[in-house]
């Protein structure tokens, strides 16, 4: 009993976060009771034709709660005391520390939003670890297979095209076609690596992630929120091979010869890198159903800060200016204001909330990565080669075990 009185506390502070602070306090007050929400700052938006937005999975108090009692509100949670955030058209946000996991505020922080393109960095943070960039990847049919008229790179059938490329062509001119490419060489098929992203979330702590395509193009169930968005994007932002493919300005698409195709050049889509100072770079996101989403990054004055939105509309301010108006709210608060803070990855899998309706269940802890110095790719084929060699050692000692117990009984039944 005591052991579950304490193994309940523990799921407990995972589920809540840091103890309250004064910060956090303001914000927990506020986000309370459904009377003291407060109203998200919005900016008009014009009257846009949109399809239905699909019914959304029924809220789960403990996800809710993830980070901090005060991100559990649909409305405005910031620390008190602090000038107000800037208004948006976005109907959720976030702002938070790169480096230190604290939340600086949001705008119904865990309210379930459509992904669209930014649903490719949970595609980045599942396989930039797994693949090769040297590696030289053929373009299947299968591959191609993209809603017509969405956003492409313009690989071809029988392409052959290095990694590297391929991740610039889904990151700079969010390809879909780069997406189901990358998704296909990190697990076997699309399919698969859309599980193999679902696991990654759910290590994470996104537990209103759910992806049903690897490139964010609409699919039913398809679900994540801005906290969610904020954890994902701290993972890729601390990869080093991503950051330099998120700063990318433009890079060339090589000829094909054997298909007699001449080479081309796509650049980046994300106007932060180039318009905003200290931009780490993001992503850009827009669909009928999920509307503009937004996640970028910026550095000033040795912080790190990320920004994440959904559901916003490009007038009359665009997205990533919407997120730029974020960071420069953030960076103007003081350095210990927060009212949560991002979960560790795999920090919620001892003590996981409950999964969504549309959610598989919590999969196992992923693999670490391998120590400095051996190739990020090659970390799954060594950490799963020594798992495996020791399961074979435990098995043969435990038989070697039952062996020599067997041995010495019947030596005592001999001596009896």
């Amino acid at each position: 009993m005591r052991a579950r009185v304490l193994a309940a506390g523990v799921a407990a502070v995972l589920l809540t976060g840091v103890p309250a602070t004064p910060a956090t306090a303001g914000g927990a007050a506020r986000a309370g009771s459904a009377a003291a929400v407060v109203p998200c700052p919005k900016l008009p938006t014009p009257k846009v034709t949109r399809p239905p937005r699909p019914a959304p999975p029924a809220a789960v108090p403990e996800q809710q709660r993830v980070g901090g009692k005060a991100l559990a509100t649909p409305g405005l949670t910031v620390p008190p005391g602090v000038p107000a955030p800037p208004p948006v058209t976005a109907t959720s946000w976030l702002v938070a520390d790169l480096d230190t996991g604290a939340v600086l505020g949001g705008c119904g922080p865990h309210e379930y939003g459509t992904p669209a393109s930014v649903q490719k960095l949970l595609l980045a943070a599942t396989m930039l670890p797994k693949l090769n960039p040297k590696q030289v990847a053929t373009v299947t049919r299968a591959d191609l297979d993209i809603e017509p008229g969405s956003s492409a790179v313009g690989l071809l059938d029988r392409g052959r095209y290095p990694v590297e490329t391929v991740w610039l062509g889904l990151l700079l001119q969010s390809g879909n076609d780069a997406a189901n490419l990358l998704a296909r060489l990190g697990a076997g098929s699309a399919a698969a690596g859309v599980r193999e992203m679902n696991a990654e979330a759910r290590r994470l702590g996104a537990w209103q992630t759910h992806a049903v395509t690897p490139s964010g193009l609409d699919g039913p169930g398809q679900f994540t929120s801005a906290y969610d968005l904020a954890l994902i994007a701290r993972v890729c932002f601390a990869d080093p091979t991503f950051r330099r493919y998120a700063l990318t300005e433009r890079t060339q698409i090589p000829a094909q010869p054997a298909l007699r195709k001449p080479g081309f050049q796509i650049q980046n889509e994300n106007q932060l890198i180039y318009r905003y100072p200290g931009a780490l770079g993001g992503k850009t996101g827009f669909t009928d159903l999920a509307r503009h989403t937004y996640v970028g990054a910026a550095e000033r004055g040795g912080r790190r800060l990320v920004v994440t939105l959904l559901g916003a509309e490009a007038r009359p301010v665009r997205g990533w200016e919407q997120g730029a108006r974020l960071l420069d709210w953030g960076f103007g608060l003081p350095r210990d204001a927060s009212v949560g803070r991002l979960v560790e990855p795999g920090e919620l899998t001892a003590a996981s909330p409950s999964a969504t309706p549309s959610a598989p269940v919590a999969a196992a802890p992923t693999a670490p990565r391998p120590a400095t110095g051996a190739p990020h790719w090659l970390g799954g084929a060594v950490v799963g080669g020594a798992a495996g060699l020791v399961g074979v050692l435990a098995v043969l000692l435990a038989v070697g075990r039952r062996r020599r117990t067997r041995r010495r009984a019947r030596r005592r039944v001999a001596w009896d």
